[in-house]
């Protein structure tokens, strides 16, 4: 369990997780392995029986499952699989059929791709080099103290009164090693010297180590990543209890680890996607602005709120009216009636004829999304119908588990059982419904609230279901989605390994605070680094009344995020925070949708390569050493840095640029990079920068995304030098290359989308261009906006 502050109430769930024994001084236990022989020779590795410092003899496999991926397993047998696979498989290891196998004299070599393994048989000890020879990392089971005690886990497992409790591996840091990923973690982005556990928690905020979203996986400076493939609550003790090791436990069946070689992170996260599942790309309205009606905690006690039908359709109407761009009308809790949370039924009071809502909403071109959980009120008609028929999860006598998951703060419920076929079927069909009446999307809110002394259908405790729950919750909704609606868009709180198949989440409850958007920033740029491309947060923070200010610059952040939504327990609506509040939110999206196509192209680009839709800084200059504490700005895409302002005390914003050239979007400033400036905060204004030479694809911004994207190609080039952009949709691709030299500029293309103008805004010291060729048209040159542009003749 996370540390608990001394003094302070503790915070407590239903479904916090068992914390494994602290041992007592001189008790044994500890299972080390010292030695091997090989059992089984494969084209891409071993099978070998170890044996422990106990005499016990054990199980190990050490292959190639892709190229540059290594697999270790240790296991009591050859068949040991973990305690999830009962409902889902995490990991898809594949093989390398091109890996080189050596042995000599004891020690064993695998090459495959630029990742080197080297196997000492007797004593046994397991090193990481990449193809040059360079150490990556390499067990650890010496470090010890002034008394000769072992101070870590070493690679082996461990017992309790004669009962496994957990498998180990301890890996040696470099004293100038850092790591990053394990999840959403809303802590420090550089992750050494803390202590994560893998475990899907009710974070109550973005203030701690709990998180919603937890992967054990994480990506070191030294060119490598760690995938641990286990559903448990498996622990990393990240440089915390000893400055020199990383170490990993994990209580489980069995320790199935993959090392996966770089060096670049990018490289890295594509090898985690190759072994859990690509990131699903969402559609392109999905990347429009998300409205919500704000969340009600009581009948009545959203006096500002949308909650009924008449004040849904006066809000969507309000929308239009005041030219925010949105495509996405979010009804939150309160089209449910407020004692069945989540019933997944509409409370005719204050929704009499919910079609007739929907029509009217779509013929405002809205999409509509739904909120709904996997936790049913024991005070809805629909409880007794689950229950009946056996849907819920159990307790160990049989009877149905009544979970306090709302924290008091709503009636006990009971948990939708995903392993159980028949509860499967009986959920899609009540979800099924609202789909074919109008309804495009759910949010499906929550999922880490199985308790450990729950019982699933299929035999499952619910500590083994637990973190894998959410995975099964989000299948759901996203199978039954697709089956009436043909894309997988939901709008998730929790997930986990492979999660990044679910194509929409967001940071949870967050507090409205300046320090919670800092922390909700590291948080994304972690889960970035942890594969999952498509995520934000609430805009303005969830809980709490943002002032003017917060809620301006939360707006800024989340309209140059992958996606972005309005939502809280108080009004987040543009005009209820003042004149020049709503001015800085509606520029602030009209920018987003004016990037839409180059929005589009970054997530398109997230689904097969490997780079995130926010990078942090270290994504793209993994060699310059300063980015790796840079935590606090990302690149947008690969040519626009953001820096969101987390501070509202000073005037100026301390930005690091990476090595290069760029140039201040708003002012036009040139900055040479590899270094910190300074740069002034206007309310209405983010801190951007474009980098040199670049050219961005844009458009003209509409009240939806579908009038925003049209046929044909409008492009901006940043300054002097050469600059490559794509564009993409789910169907073409358009590459085009910039050269500006002189006054002159020279575009070529290749693709199907046609330039219909070139924007050149103002950069310092810098002339504007005279002459624009593209494609060999010459264009005109002209002014728009007071911007030169050169437009063509299919403009």
């Amino acid at each position: 369990m996370p540390f608990q502050q001394p003094l302070v109430p503790p915070v407590l769930h239903v479904a916090d997780p068992v914390d494994l024994p602290l041992r007592d001084h001189g008790e044994g236990g500890l299972c080390q392995v010292t030695r091997a022989r090989v059992t089984a020779r494969r084209a891409n590795g071993w099978e070998l029986e170890v044996t422990g410092s106990t005499g016990e003899t054990l199980f190990v496999e050490v292959a190639a499952a892709d190229e540059g991926v290594v697999r270790v397993r240790l296991a009591p047998d050859r068949e040991t699989r973990g305690r999830a696979t009962a409902a889902t498989t995490l990991v898809h290891p594949r093989t390398d059929l091109d890996a080189r196998v050596r042995e000599s004299d004891g020690v064993l070599r695998l090459e495959t791709g630029q990742l080197v393994v080297e196997l000492e048989l007797d004593p046994w000890q397991l090193r990481f080099l990449d193809s040059s020879g360079r150490l990556l990392t390499a067990q650890n089971g010496v470090e010890t103290d002034i008394s000769q005690r072992l101070r870590v886990l070493p690679f082996g497992r461990s017992s309790v009164d004669g009962e496994i409790v957990a498998y180990h591996e301890t890996f040696t840091a470099q004293a100038d090693e850092h790591f990053y990923g394990f999840g959403e973690k809303f802590t420090a982005f550089d992750k050494r010297g803390q202590r994560i556990t893998s475990w899907n928690y009710d974070a109550f905020s973005a203030e701690s180590e709990r998180a919603y979203k937890n992967i054990p996986f994480y990506l070191s400076t030294r060119g490598y990543g760690v995938l641990v493939d286990t559903g448990m609550p498996a622990e990393f003790d990240v440089c915390h209890s000893t400055h020199s090791c990383v170490q990993i436990t994990v209580p489980d069946r069995l320790l199935d680890y993959y090392v996966i070689a770089g060096p670049e992170p990018a490289r890295i996260i594509r090898g985690y996607h190759r072994l859990t599942g690509r990131p699903e790309v969402p559609p392109a309205w999905a990347l429009g602005t998300w409205i919500s009606t704000g969340y009600a905690a009581e009948d009545g006690g959203g006096v500002e709120l949308a909650e009924s039908q008449e004040r849904v359709l006066h809000l969507a109407r309000t929308i239009r009216e005041r030219d925010i761009p949105c495509d996405v009308l979010h009804i939150d809790t309160q089209w449910q009636r407020f004692d069945h949370w989540s019933d997944q039924q509409w409370d005719t009071k204050r929704f009499p004829a919910p079609e007739a809502m929907l029509k009217e909403l779509a013929d405002l071109r809205f999409r509509v999304c739904l909120w709904i959980n996997p936790y049913i009120s024991r005070l809805s008609p629909v409880f007794e119908e689950a229950e009946t028929h056996g849907y819920l999860m159990r307790r160990a006598d049989g009877s149905t588990y009544i979970a306090d998951s709302w924290h008091g703060d709503q009636p006990a419920c009971g948990i939708v059982d995903f392993t159980h076929p028949g509860a499967v079927r009986w959920f899609q069909e009540q979800l099924r419904v609202l789909l074919r009446s109008g309804v495009h999307v759910f949010k499906s809110d929550f999922g880490e609230g199985v308790p450990v002394d729950a019982h699933a259908a299929n035999g499952m405790t619910g500590e083994e279901l637990h973190n894998v729950y959410t995975l099964l919750f989000n299948d759901v909704v996203a199978d039954v989605t697709q089956e009436v609606h043909g894309h997988r868009v939901l709008w998730a709180r929790s997930s986990f390994t492979g999660g990044q198949r679910h194509c929409g989440q967001w940071s949870g409850d967050t507090n409205a605070t300046f320090t919670s958007t800092a922390s909700v920033l590291r948080g994304g740029l972690s889960y970035a680094l942890s594969g999952v491309p498509f995520w934000t947060h609430d805009i303005g923070g969830f809980t709490g009344r943002p002032t003017a200010e917060l809620y301006v610059r939360s707006a800024q952040f989340g309209a140059l995020c992958p996606l972005t939504r309005f939502h809280g327990t108080t009004s987040r609506l543009p005009w209820d925070f003042g004149e020049a509040a709503e001015a800085a939110v509606r520029d602030a999206l009209k920018l987003r949708y004016r990037l839409m196509p180059y929005l589009l192209t970054a997530a398109l680009d997230a689904g097969d390569t490997g780079y995130p839709v926010i990078r942090p800084l270290l994504v793209d200059a993994f060699d310059d050493p300063a980015t790796w504490s840079a935590d606090l700005a990302y690149l947008l895409g690969p040519d626009l840095l953001v820096a969101p302002v987390v501070n509202p005390v000073d005037a100026t914003h301390p930005v690091y640029l990476p090595g290069g050239d760029w140039i201040d979007f708003w002012t036009g400033e040139t900055h040479t990079g590899g270094r910190y400036v300074t740069v002034g905060t206007p309310l209405e204004r983010i801190p951007l920068f474009a980098r040199a030479g670049s050219v961005i694809p844009v458009a003209v911004p509409g009240a939806t995304v579908g009038d925003t994207l049209t046929d044909g190609l409008d492009l901006v080039q940043w300054g002097p030098g050469t600059g490559r952009c794509r564009l993409r949709d789910h169907e073409s691709l358009t590459e085009v290359l910039a050269v500006r030299q002189g006054r002159r500029v020279d575009i070529e293309t290749v693709g199907p989308a046609p330039v219909r103008s070139v924007a050149f805004p103002p950069v310092a010291d810098t002339a504007p261009p005279d002459e624009v060729v593209v494609d060999g048209e010459r264009f005109t040159l002209t002014t728009v906006d007071g911007v030169p542009t050169a437009v063509g003749r299919t403009a």
